[in-house]
């Protein structure tokens, strides 16, 4: 949410995708996920740039390997930098900079469980996270009705943009996020029980 209130046209694009798909009559509901590949992209784009952890959990080779030159004997641990991997300047553009249109793919379906090392959101392989599929369900719903039932905007006494500085010991922001969350759905459509 962050980023996108730092990009208004990041998130105007977003409500727009959801207006079309889902209109303002109803909340955003699963099934509807498989047509909103730009807000699957906007929380690609998050995991990338601001992953859970900043590395994966340690592995150990069971042979001998050469991976791009460099000789790894049999029995070496081995960790993955998702920070690495997600700011890479040489597999990203502008890589520092939130940007969803790097995961939309000529009007496929945006996929947030593929395994690609691009983008390392979850664990892969045989003892990959089983609750990859839960857990990007889940995000993207919360994003899709965040994004969906209310306008947002920084309170008056807040700087122009959104803080996104992290904590030094891990990866989340350093200071709250502080917004204002305005409804923009018809009233009944709030739970206010």
């Amino acid at each position: 949410m962050a980023e996108m209130i730092n990009e208004p046209k990041i998130l105007h694009k977003a409500i727009h995708e959801l207006d079309n798909v889902v209109g303002k009559e109803r909340l955003v509901q699963e099934s509807d996920l498989a047509n909103l590949n730009y807000i699957k992209a906007c929380v690609k784009e998050a995991f990338r740039l601001h992953p859970v952890a900043p590395f994966n959990l340690p592995h150990v080779t069971t042979a001998d390997s050469n991976v791009a030159g460099y000789f790894i004997p049999k029995g070496s641990h081995v960790i993955v930098s998702r920070l690495g991997l997600g700011r890479n300047p040489r597999v990203w553009d502008d890589a520092l900079t939130f940007n969803p249109d790097n995961h939309m793919n000529n009007d496929k379906e945006v996929v947030l469980t593929d395994n690609s090392l691009h983008t390392f959101l979850f664990s892969t392989g045989r003892r990959g996270c089983p609750g990859m599929l839960l857990g990007s369900t889940i995000t993207t719903m919360l994003l899709a009705r965040l994004v969906q039932g209310f306008a947002w905007e920084l309170p008056s006494n807040e700087q122009h943009d959104v803080d996104l500085k992290e904590n030094l010991h891990d990866l989340a922001k350093a200071r709250p996020l502080s917004v204002i969350a305005k409804p923009r759905l018809p009233l009944h459509l709030y739970n206010t029980s």
